[in-house]
């Protein structure tokens, strides 16, 4: 049986086809009554419109791109961008967009060159920005091919709002961390983050000294790659130092967390009495590691499906916002809480 086409479907409705292909496409210029009679029957009919032919319809291509300049092996084991993607990839199913995701390593210059073939072959309709970067290049590079896109994770303050974007204020998860750990009686800790180059770990060192400070706390710093090995080699240099060791641990995302777990057994170490453990991520690494690391809750399936939305906003109908990222909760378990 011959597949039934748009003039099919407003033969048999008596309607035109502009209102079915309105209707089918989610436009405006039809009755509510209208696109359900249309959504109705082509559901009976078991009907879609061919996703070329709606893509040339709207002058889109229909994706998406997403590059992660980071090692492929770090994001395919850390929890939290596979909970970015399953958010991103749940919006753009809403929208029925497709995802083209690339990985780059830690390689600006094959970023770049992505972004530029995406471009000029007119592969995707809009990027999704991460890990924003201290003068980081990229929105005007993106501006300049002409590439609609949405910042994931940029700062509060100091970024023009000519582009989407979603915000955290690290300063307050500084704030929840610090405080959980004076209240414990630490008074010398470290915080062993991710690099420094991302505007948002800047901003978490910055906060987590401040809040330091303010309760005349000793904070160590400490930068590393967000990889297991090198949370267990920073708990093992910390802890070897001449000087007084330190009695709590803060680290950047769950995977360090889980070294530094690693290198205070190998040290003879126990967990929270010697030195208690805190992860800016919190994942089900985190539940089930003994003892139970205490973390900080951010929800990113809830931040890459907010950041998709807003990419497909800015495609829609070309509105600029900035959604501002709910507070963190801290989850308290056994790394903070001495029997």
């Amino acid at each position: 049986m011959a597949k039934e086409t748009i003039a099919g479907l407003a033969k048999r409705l008596g309607i035109s086809k502009a209102s079915v292909s309105y209707a089918l496409n989610g436009q405006p210029g039809v009755s509510d009554l209208t696109r359900r009679r249309v959504l109705d029957l082509a559901e009976e009919l078991d009907w879609y419109p061919s996703s070329s032919a709606r893509a040339l319809s709207r002058s889109r291509a229909g994706a998406v791109g997403m590059v992660l300049a980071a090692d492929p092996l770090l994001i395919g084991t850390e929890p939290y961008h596979m909970g970015l993607l399953t958010g991103i990839e749940t919006a753009l199913a809403a929208g029925d967009t497709a995802l083209m995701l690339r990985m780059v390593g830690n390689d600006p210059v094959q970023e770049r060159a992505t972004y530029e073939r995406w471009a000029g072959e007119r592969k995707v309709d809009g990027v999704l920005v991460f890990d924003h970067l201290l003068d980081d290049p990229r929105p005007a590079l993106l501006d300049r091919l002409g590439l609609p896109f949405v910042l994931h994770g940029a700062p509060e303050t100091g970024v023009p709002h000519t582009f989407s974007r979603t915000t955290t204020d690290h300063a307050v998860d500084a704030t929840t961390i610090v405080d959980h750990l004076h209240a414990a009686g630490h008074r010398r800790i470290a915080h062993v983050s991710g690099p420094h180059r991302f505007v948002h770990e800047a901003e978490r060192v910055q906060g987590v000294r401040e809040r330091a400070a303010h309760h005349g706390m000793e904070v160590l710093p400490h930068e590393a790659n967000y990889a297991l090995l090198a949370g267990q080699d920073a708990v093992t240099a910390l802890l070897r130092a001449p000087e007084a060791p330190v009695t709590a641990v803060v680290f950047g995302n769950d995977l360090m967390a889980m070294g530094g777990l690693l290198a205070l057994r190998e040290l003879g170490l126990r967990c929270p009495d010697d030195v208690a453990i805190i992860s800016w991520d919190d994942s089900l690494h985190c539940q089930l590691a003994t003892p139970a690391v205490t973390a900080l809750s951010r929800n990113p399936g809830m931040q890459g499906r907010v950041a998709a939305e807003l990419l497909l906003a800015v495609l829609d109908t070309g509105a600029i916002r900035t959604e501002s990222m709910p507070r963190s909760e801290l989850m308290v378990r056994a790394s903070t809480a001495p029997g």
